[in-house]
């Protein structure tokens, strides 16, 4: 029973996923038809991940994937607060030495996949944050 008289949101890890999984599907290919070429997805090191690394002139791109169904209670993009670019920050700092990618220049990007009914839409945020922690 409910007291507050609102539904109750009831977790589904696999819609979650599904919904993920699909969403980083639509980032590559969209990322791909601009110009970049994907290196690495999924990357994990511990309790840190990279959703996509793609390089583009030279450059090395590390690209955050948000993925929701709409209605959504927030924007995708606010979910990639600061906590998050830390962390982001810090799995791209393992990320460049593992690879040996030092002194190239380096964006964080955030690509936003919206599903509603049978579409989706694309939001690109190229640049999203620049890492500056005191």
């Amino acid at each position: 029973m409910l007291s507050s008289g609102r539904p109750v949101m009831v977790y589904d890890s696999g819609r979650r996923q599904r919904t993920g999984s699909a969403g980083e599907q639509i980032a590559v290919k969209f990322l791909e038809g601009v110009g970049h070429t994907v290196l690495d997805r999924n990357w994990r090191t511990g309790h840190l991940e990279l959703d996509i690394v793609s390089v583009k002139e030279g450059g090395i791109h590390f690209v955050e994937v948000k993925s929701r169904v709409f209605p959504m209670e927030a924007e995708p993009e606010a979910n990639v607060g600061p906590a998050k670019q830390k962390r982001l920050v810090a799995a791209a700092r393992k990320w460049l030495k593992m690879k040996g990618c030092s002194g190239m220049e380096c964006s964080f990007d955030v690509v936003c996949v919206v599903f509603k009914d049978e579409t989706y839409s694309v939001r690109y945020f190229p640049e999203a944050f620049i890492p500056i922690f005191v």
